[in-house]
């Protein structure tokens, strides 16, 4: 069998699809979960707690050029090192409802897979000893 027929087997295979199938929609799950972490759950924990916009919060590492603004964007175009803990706090945050909505949708996923308790199992067959002795005892009786 040549390699492209083998390639052709692997790739058509119903696992290789489903896990295509699930990367992508798992790619656009994580945006979603992105957009509800950084859109509504963070300004609103930022307003709680004092309007802080987490993805502005870092720690300048080295010597800003004359001239450049203070964002976080505008320090890493101009190639200064800063420590972003607030982008971690938002991917810790992103993590988090991520993984809890994993856990949801297997939790439910496995109820919906629980089988019915199978019927109880026949009664094992009886021993030679005791089907060697019961037809002792039926020609006995004839």
């Amino acid at each position: 069998m040549g390699m492209m027929q083998e390639f052709k087997e692997f790739a058509v295979k119903g696992s290789v699809v489903d896990l295509a199938v699930g990367v992508i929609i798992g790619a656009a799950f994580a945006k979603i979960v992105d957009s509800v972490v950084s859109d509504l759950i963070l300004p609103l924990v930022g307003a709680l707690v004092g309007k802080i916009d987490f993805s502005n919060l870092f720690v300048v590492l080295g010597s800003v050029p004359a001239g450049t603004v203070m964002t976080l964007d505008a320090l890493k175009k101009a190639g200064v090192p800063v420590f972003a803990y607030g982008n971690f706090i938002t991917v810790a945050v992103n993590f988090a409802i991520l993984a809890f909505i994993i856990f949801l949708m297997i939790r439910q996923i496995n109820r919906l897979k629980r089988e019915t308790p199978a019927a109880p199992a026949a009664p094992a067959a009886p021993s030679e000893d005791v089907v060697l002795l019961r037809e002792i005892r039926d020609s006995l009786r004839k």
